[in-house]
């Protein structure tokens, strides 16, 4: 597409993509779908959980899909995104239905499974609101490095998930706008039940962090895969796509 493009919410950067099912120990099939580097090995793996899709989140909410579409190519990072169970999305609906962060134990499952059989690498749980939820009671498991929690409000999550993960890295990314819990009250209570855990401020955020894409990327990447530099490019100079996204910024 020529020298120097602009990458935005639409740019497709190139990777190797595979549509994928995950299949669940209670016998459900989730859509998903593997972004892995092209011409290298991924050095670092990215299991998103999306947001509540009672309130439209789904696999290609912006933020995960902007992953998905990018750090294959900008950060050689392996990303698995997928519909929970009753979830849709373009790519198409998972089997079963919402189980208010019940059932969707079996679906962290099945992720993680997936990502130990294709020998993945360092994986990391990404999760963005709801998913933040499913990371915290479902995804402290020994195959995975650490968390990182987009937006957390902490609404299933208790105490008692949150000291497991006391030998394990999580960085949590909370926007100063939140409504949900905002900086002060994030740091109250992780401080009070996970000390160890990194709370950054992003000043002038909501929930949803229209806008600063960029930025929670960079995040991403500063956590996960400490030896690529951040920021990460905002232009591409070899080939990739433009994409019109259907989704919610949910």
């Amino acid at each position: 597409m020529g020298e120097g493009v602009r990458i935005t919410g639409n740019t497709l950067l190139p990777a190797r993509r595979e549509a994928v099912t995950l299949v669940t120990e209670d016998g459900l099939r989730l859509v998903g779908e593997l972004a892995l580097p092209e011409g290298r090995e991924p050095v670092a793996t990215l299991v998103m959980l999306h947001p509540l899709p009672t309130h439209g989140g789904m696999m290609d909410s912006h933020l995960l899909r902007k992953a998905a579409w990018r750090l294959p190519a900008l950060a050689g990072a392996a990303v698995l995104r997928f519909n929970t169970r009753g979830t849709a999305s373009a790519a198409g609906r998972s089997e079963g239905s919402f189980d208010n962060a019940r059932g969707e134990r079996l679906d962290v499952a099945a992720a993680l499974a997936f990502v130990a059989d294709r020998g993945l690498p360092d994986v990391w749980l990404v999760g963005w609101s709801f998913g933040t939820d499913l990371a915290l009671m479902h995804g402290c498991d020994p195959r995975v490095v650490g968390a990182i929690l987009i937006s957390p409000p902490l609404r299933w999550s208790t105490p008692e998930h949150l000291v497991r993960w006391a030998d394990k890295r999580v960085v949590c990314l909370v926007p100063e706008h939140d409504s949900h819990l905002p900086p002060t009250e994030a740091r109250r209570r992780f401080g009070a039940d996970l000390p160890t855990a990194d709370v950054i401020d992003f000043p002038g955020a909501k929930h949803l962090f229209v806008g600063q894409s960029d930025e929670v990327l960079d995040a991403i990447v500063s956590a996960a895969l400490p030896e690529v530099p951040t920021p990460l490019p905002r232009t591409w100079s070899g080939p990739c796509e433009k994409r019109q996204a259907i989704t919610t910024t949910s």
